[in-house]
């Protein structure tokens, strides 16, 4: 295969309303923004969208400092370049330190690109077999009263795990009134760093709900007291912002501070640390799901193709597009039935963009040329 030269790039800055506010431990969001990236190489376009946030409440990327690195250092590094593969371009990412959510966007865009010059599925070349993933929803924080009725009304379309958005005060009755209202389904809630090792046993009381895990209760840099707590609970750990790199999994898994990792590529740099961190997993027994970020549809698209590994055993947070926006960037809809997402087809990540749309939802665009 002959290497792909890159002759063009556009970044754009994407704001796409939701359709209901989305509320965490952190913060409420009202719309989606996000920097989209698009590549042009051999005729072909491979797309890639960064999942860093306006303000670093998440982790500390943020789109101003993804788009800077990209703007001043990935994009004119790239631009005018050839690369074998995604293993190559890698290469050229190495030495910046740290800004995994611009590094990702770079390198799966890249990946789009290369599988649809070799005519190939992404899930094919990231080595994943499935036609469809198992997936879940995440519920933000409402009332208990709303956060039950979204719970049963989910669980009756056939998603596979419901996630409750958690946080110090609004725990325990929540999940006593989901689980009393569905008490054979998969529950789990996600408390975004929002507890420290004071709040032991309110986490400790959360073991008799039956909870499939409880992701990242504490700081979102700190494996060791995860660790301390993991020793102190039944509920597995899964982690989720702590784990940024390969390294970050096999700590945690060899110290006891997770039984189950939640990858997100843009999280950890892009789809090869994902088969890493999901290769590592696999042989310490850990099963692995893919997060969320409210993608669009492109990262969406990525997210289900990566999700046909076969370690991701628990179902992920790629619920039908339509549950967060009114229309999407992508022609192709993105929508699980009975809790299954079908894997997007055709060459690269199977999805195209509606460009008439998308120009009403970008606020900004540049584009670099060799």
């Amino acid at each position: 295969m002959a290497p792909i030269r890159i002759d063009r790039a556009e970044l754009r800055l994407v704001r796409l309303p939701l359709l209901a506010p989305f509320t965490i431990s952190t913060g409420t969001m009202v719309d989606k923004t996000f920097p989209l990236l698009i590549l042009y190489g051999d005729g072909i376009e491979g797309y890639g969208e960064a999942v860093c946030d306006p303000l670093p409440d998440y982790l500390d990327e943020t789109i101003a400092g993804t788009m800077a690195l990209l703007r001043d250092v990935l994009l004119p590094q790239m631009v005018g370049a050839s690369f074998e593969s995604p293993m190559a371009l890698e290469k050229l990412l190495l030495p910046w330190r740290g800004h995994q959510m611009a590094k990702a966007a770079a390198e799966m865009a890249f990946w789009d690109l290369w599988a649809k010059s070799l005519r190939l599925p992404l899930k094919t070349l990231l080595g994943g077999t499935a036609d469809s993933v198992a997936v879940g929803v995440s519920l933000g924080i409402r009332t208990i009263e709303e956060t039950v009725e979204r719970a049963c009304k989910h669980h009756a379309l056939g998603y596979r795990r419901i996630k409750l958005k958690i946080m110090p005060g609004h725990d325990l009755a929540l999940v006593e009134a989901v689980r009393k209202a569905l008490p054979d389904a998969s529950l789990s809630v996600d408390a975004n760093s929002a507890y420290s090792l004071a709040d032991t046993a309110t986490l400790q009381a959360l073991d008799g709900s039956n909870l499939e895990y409880i992701e990242q209760p504490l700081a979102w840099d700190d494996i060791h007291d995860h660790s301390t707590l993991q020793a102190r609970l039944s509920t597995p750990i899964c982690l989720d912002e702590c784990i940024r790199t390969v390294a970050d999994a096999r700590k945690a898994l060899q110290h006891g501070a997770a039984r189950v990792i939640n990858i997100k590529a843009g999280r950890v740099g892009g789809h090869l640390e994902s088969r890493r961190i999901h290769d590592i997993a696999a042989a310490w027994g850990a099963p692995v799901w893919c997060g969320g970020m409210l993608e669009a549809g492109i990262g969406r698209a990525h997210n289900i193709h990566l999700s046909t590994l076969s370690n991701f055993r628990k179902p992920g947070d790629t619920a039908s597009s339509s549950f967060y926006f009114a229309r999407d960037i992508v022609n192709e809809p993105l929508e699980a039935t009975n809790g299954l997402m079908p894997v997007p087809e055709g060459p690269g990540i199977g999805v195209t963009l509606d460009w008439k749309f998308l120009d009403q939802v970008t606020v900004g665009k540049e584009t670099f040329a060799a």
